[in-house]
């Protein structure tokens, strides 16, 4: 899911900067002055910046074209499986209410036959839709880890070139989240979507404003009748 890969977001983006210094760092013995890409003081000190801004990752990562264009090509995906649930909720609830309307005019034989359809149905319906569930949220996480892992490193520069000392993940509200209050003012979420949308190259899609995915399952039906009691 992604808000599963946007807890670990920290994770990914401090990881990269340590393996971006092992990179840059000269080999032992070589003077500082023999390093081409030294930063001069001035550029050291921007870099331990002490600026507090937040950044809302499950939002940069829907809002951006890239995200947008995935997303949507995964819930087209999923149609088929949507119409094939509801198709099969409309049938359970085709069921109850012949059971509904008939029970009293059924022998108990009938009775008990359509019921045990019906339970049948129900439980075919409880698989089919957890089994579409679990693998939408799969491979909607994959394409945010996807999409996460390229732009890491995009956010790793802007907070370092920027002064940003403490970045804040607002996609989960407080108290499941880090922050309580916070305002446009420290948000950096829109101007990573649009440095993103620049190094990815891929257009807005033709569709209206981005949004979250939705989830690819019928709505539930009710239980079906019990039994009534044996006369």
């Amino acid at each position: 899911m992604i808000k599963k890969f946007a807890r670990v977001t920290l994770a990914v983006v401090f990881g990269l900067s340590v393996f971006a210094l092992a990179q840059t760092k000269p080999a032992a013995g070589t003077p500082a002055a023999a390093t081409p890409d030294a930063p001069s003081a001035a550029a050291a000190a921007k870099n331990t910046g002490t600026k507090i801004g937040t950044i809302n990752i499950e939002q940069a990562i829907f809002a951006s074209n890239e995200g947008r264009r995935d997303f949507e090509a995964l819930s087209k995906k999923f149609e088929p499986k949507q119409s094939e649930l509801k198709g099969l909720a409309d049938e359970i609830d085709s069921l109850k209410k012949q059971l509904s309307a008939q029970q009293d005019k059924l022998n108990e034989e009938s009775r008990d036959k359509l019921v045990k359809q019906i339970e049948s149905k129900q439980k075919s319906f409880d698989r089919a839709t957890q089994d579409a569930q679990e693998d939408f949220q799969s491979q909607q996480g994959e394409i945010g880890n996807k999409i996460l892992t390229k732009m890491a490193p995009l956010l790793q520069k802007y907070v370092t070139d920027n002064g940003y000392g403490l970045l804040l993940d607002t996609s989960q509200p407080w108290p499941r989240g880090p922050v309580i209050v916070s305002g446009p003012a420290i948000d950096i979420t829109q101007p990573i979507v649009e440095a993103y949308n620049a190094q990815s190259g891929v257009p807005a899609p033709v569709s209206a404003a981005a949004k979250g995915p939705a989830k690819p399952a019928a709505s539930k039906p009710a239980p079906p009748a019990s039994t009534p009691p044996k006369k």
